[in-house]
């Protein structure tokens, strides 16, 4: 099967190379021509465990390709997936700008049937206007080609997108026609030989699901931060609270891990723009407001402790910051709780010493050189006055107690994600402050 996908971002590139293993034809579009340019040569634009192999190796085999021309696939592929941005519009919708672009490109020079797939995360609604915009564009040009449209929403975390695309929980699939159901079915057919669900639906339902299973997600942290932070009023230890919770069947353990808030390229978008779906409707998301509240005041944590610890008189002082990205194996920083951590340090006054595994580029974009960028972690130690960990990296886990205290000047860390054992830091002469628990 030939499909082409529009958009070598995080989810184009990902779906694009998993299609192209399972043996599909697959041609990446993007208007962008140096980063077309640089996939030619082998150069991945983003940081995945393990997608740069399976990249090299499908291009070898042929399988996968890379152009700046949507024009000219056209009549080659069966599919066309949309897998551009959807950045957030000032007032928290989704900007639909990119995806209408493809849609007049497809309109203005598709010769034959075509499906065309939306699998940028887009509100309800947004397949009737792609339809919409195709169809304008055809009685423009005086012709009528037969097309459908369907929604086929991600459900990708980054640092696990390959596990989760080639082994997936379940793909939702939004169709309105038989013919667009066949093609999706064989599309997705070698996937089903590890026996999971395919599940198809009405292509608002499609849509939806997808902004909807994110902002449950966004609910589960919120509210175990809401939790942990009384737990630290009443004496309580959210750590067995959460152990007991997540032994409950009907709520289950993923995501009630109390931190320093949630960020990235979803879960804060898909929140705002739901909820300006249903302001659209008139109809007003109390709980979702209140999860993107409870996240935005739970970013500032971090600083309130340590403010709170050296009582108010910061400035001067050196903190060392473990983690920038949003999340482990990811570079990405976008909505990352590390952004407004050292917005916060050095509007006072402090010295701030950050590493992460795989973000430091795209910390010297975003901080310039306020920031003292760090050689590995313990670099990121020396005389500093508060060790802050923001970002549970696997190589965070098992530091060396010993080097941390002869290297910093005040053996105090403020941990963010509850990774470490109190008990461990008392004994190694280190004092410890996390989230949730006294």
């Amino acid at each position: 099967m030939n499909i082409a996908i529009v958009g070598t971002g995080y989810v184009g590139l990902v779906s694009g190379t998993c299609f192209a293993e399972t043996g599909a034809n697959v041609v990446c579009v993007d208007t962008n021509a140096e980063k077309i340019a640089s996939l030619n040569k082998g150069e991945i634009p983003i940081y995945e465990p393990g997608l740069e192999e399976m990249v090299l190796r499908n291009v070898k085999a042929g399988r996968l390709s890379f152009t700046t021309s949507l024009e000219n696939c056209l009549d080659d592929v069966s599919i066309v997936f949309t897998a551009v941005g959807t950045p957030p519009n000032e007032d928290g919708s989704a900007d639909l700008q990119y995806v209408l672009e493809v849609a007049h490109t497809i309109g203005r020079n598709m010769n034959r049937y075509v499906l065309v797939v939306t699998k940028s995360t887009v509100p309800v609604g947004t397949a009737r206007k792609v339809k919409a915009v195709i169809e304008e564009e055809l009685r423009n040009r005086g012709v009528q080609i037969d097309f459908d449209v369907a929604s086929n929403p991600e459900f990708l975390k980054e640092g696990n997108a390959i596990k989760d695309f080639m082994t997936p929980d379940r793909v939702v699939v939004g169709v309105d026609s038989e013919r667009a159901k066949e093609l999706m079915s064989k599309l997705y057919r070698p996937f089903l030989l590890n026996n999971f669900r395919v599940i198809f639906m009405d292509i608002p339902s499609a849509e939806m699901t997808k902004y909807a299973a994110n902002s449950m997600l966004a609910t589960r942290i919120s509210f175990m931060n809401d939790i942990a932070n009384l737990c630290e009023l009443v004496g309580a230890d959210v750590n067995m609270v959460r152990s007991g919770l997540g032994s409950d069947t009907r709520i289950g353990r993923k995501f009630l891990y109390p931190g320093c808030g949630y960020g990235g390229s979803c879960f804060p978008k898909d929140v705002k723009a739901l909820i300006r779906t249903a302001e659209e409707h008139g109809y007003s998301m109390r709980v979702l407001k209140m999860v993107e509240a409870v996240n935005e005041d739970q970013k500032d944590i971090l600083f309130r402790k340590l403010e709170k610890y050296y009582e108010g008189n910061l400035k001067g002082l050196t903190i060392a910051l473990w983690g920038l990205a949003f999340k482990p194996e990811t570079d990405d920083m976008r909505e990352a709780p590390a952004l407004v951590l050292v917005d916060r340090l050095l509007k006072a006054g402090c010295v701030v010493r950050a590493y992460d595994p795989a973000a430091m580029d795209e910390a010297r974009r975003r901080f310039g050189d306020a920031v003292y960028y760090a050689c590995d972690m313990y670099d990121a130690l020396l005389d500093a006055d508060a060790l802050l960990l923001v970002t549970e990296w696997k190589e965070f886990r098992l530091p060396a107690w010993g080097v941390i205290k002869k290297t910093m000047n005040n053996a105090v860390i403020f941990d963010g994600r509850n990774i470490y054992d109190r008990k461990e830091l008392a004994e190694s002469g280190i004092a410890y402050h996390c989230i949730g628990s006294k």
